[in-house]
C-alpha cells in the first residue's frame, strides 16, 4: 500500500489569467509563492499557498476547452475551503459582488456550507468549522 502523506496541490486551468489571479489572491486571500511565464507553452503558472501551505497551481493556456457541464461532470467536482464564520464569509463575498448560494446544512455533520463560482464557473465551497 502507498503511504500518502497529504494532498500536495490542486491544479486549476483558467480562461482569463489576470481575472483568476485577482480572484484567488485578492478575494480569497491566497498567497503567491511563485509566478512564472513559460514561453514555450504561452502559459502562466502561479503557485499559491493558504496559511503558508502550498495548495493551488493556477495555469493559463491558450484556448483551453470548456468544462463539459456543471456541476456533475466527471472529474473534479469542486474545491472546498474551511472557514470559521460562514456568515462573515458570505458578507465579504457579497461586498465584492460575488453571489453565494443559499446556506445549506450538511445532513451528516450538521455543519453549514455554501457555494460560489470562480471566474471560470468552477464551484468553490465554503464549509464552516
Amino acid at each position: 500500500m502507498i503511504q500518502l502523506k497529504n494532498i500536495h496541490h490542486i491544479a486549476i486551468i483558467c480562461s482569463d489569467y489576470e481575472k483568476s489571479k485577482y480572484f484567488y489572491t485578492e478575494i480569497l486571500g491566497l498567497e503567491i509563492v511563485r509566478e512564472v511565464y513559460r514561453e514555450e507553452r504561452k502559459s502562466y503558472k502561479l503557485d499559491l499557498a493558504l496559511n503558508g501551505n502550498y495548495c493551488i497551481e493556477l495555469f493559463s493556456f491558450p484556448n483551453p476547452p470548456e468544462r463539459t457541464s456543471r456541476p456533475e461532470a466527471r472529474g473534479l467536482r469542486h474545491l472546498a475551503f474551511a472557514v470559521e464564520n460562514l456568515d462573515q464569509t458570505v458578507s465579504f463575498l457579497n461586498s465584492k459582488n460575488i453571489h453565494a448560494e443559499l446556506i445549506r446544512i450538511d445532513e451528516f455533520t450538521g455543519k453549514r456550507f455554501t457555494f460560489i463560482a470562480d471566474p471560470d464557473n468552477l464551484p468553490i465551497e465554503f464549509y464552516e468549522l
